[in-house]
């Protein structure tokens, strides 16, 4: 079945189970229903999960990153993340932190992190279930385990994370972050608990408590989905904090895409068009709150 004529209830079902509103079993039962039956549903699967093997941006083995695992303490834990770097930036160079949807620190994130070191950052994509065994691969178990996350030690692990950065000796001591899904509800959280956060970068995440939004320091730029009504409704009330308070955004809604757009691992929802233009003006935002990063020699 083309992706363009999939029924917008299935697209929207599946948002709904993976961001745990239904199980497995529910899902599956109405899947089956508005598809007509089991075999139909079991055979559209396909196109709503993500498919990791349909070749990375970037890949891993370039030869003009350096990669590696590096860790940093966060209230007397070790967190873990995927360190990235170009080889030959001649200087020091902004760094930006990279969240993960709700499934973890998985293949496609650790692409995006791989794209924003090769734009000239130190990009730090952060596990944020490494203090709980790492990332599964198996998805379902990656929701279940970021479910269960205690959202106050896990903000303070990504506040930590910006104070990692800031003192790394490859960073300018400026640091952004961007984050996607549950990643972009973590950006906004963190932009309201860390001084030291320059620039977030929040694709269709959830919106922050409103009370807290005098406490954002940090510019932000809030990318969503036409089609996203489940995060969509959060926006009026989100802006109109953020402009009371004085504070640096922009939100930008592109009409008619899905949740998870920029993810071009999922064959249903990812959006090439909006994708591009999304990125584009991440890139451009980056450069301009956390300084134009060094060229990355080819």
């Amino acid at each position: 079945m083309d992706q363009r004529i999939l029924d917008q209830r299935i697209i929207d079902l599946y948002d709904r189970f993976t961001h745990g509103q239904i199980g497995r079993r529910d899902f599956m039962e109405r899947l089956a229903g508005l598809a007509g039956s089991v075999a139909a549903a079991s055979a559209l699967l396909p196109l709503l999960t993500n498919d990791y093997a349909r070749a990375a941006i970037v890949e891993d083995d370039d030869p003009r990153l350096e990669i590696t695992t590096p860790t940093y303490e966060s209230g007397g834990t070790r967190i873990s993340g995927y360190l990235v770097k170009a080889r030959r930036a001649v200087a020091k160079r902004p760094a930006v932190i990279v969240i993960h949807e709700n499934r973890g620190l998985n293949p496609h994130i650790k692409d995006v992190t791989r794209r924003v070191a090769l734009a000239g950052y130190l990009a730090f994509g952060v596990d944020f279930l490494s203090a709980d065994g790492g990332t599964p691969e198996n998805e379902d178990r990656g929701r279940e385990m970021i479910a269960a996350l205690d959202r106050p030690t896990t903000v303070r692990r990504a506040v930590d994370a910006v104070t990692f950065l800031a003192a790394h000796p490859d960073s300018t001591g400026a640091v952004g972050a961007v984050g996607f899904c549950w990643g972009g509800a973590m950006v906004n959280l963190l932009a309201q608990a860390s001084p030291q956060l320059k620039a977030g970068v929040a694709y269709y995440g959830m919106q922050p408590p409103l009370e807290r939004v005098p406490d954002i320091k940090a510019a932000l730029l809030l990318n969503y989905a036409g089609l996203d009504n489940r995060i969509n409704e959060g926006i009026p009330a989100y802006e109109e904090a953020l402009k009371k308070a004085g504070k640096d955004y922009t939100i930008y809604v592109y009409e008619g895409v899905n949740h998870a757009f920029n993810n071009d691992t999922s064959p249903t929802r990812f959006d090439p068009a909006a994708a591009e233009l999304a990125w584009g003006r991440t890139l451009d935002f980056f450069a301009k709150h956390l300084g134009a990063p060094p060229p990355v020699e080819t």
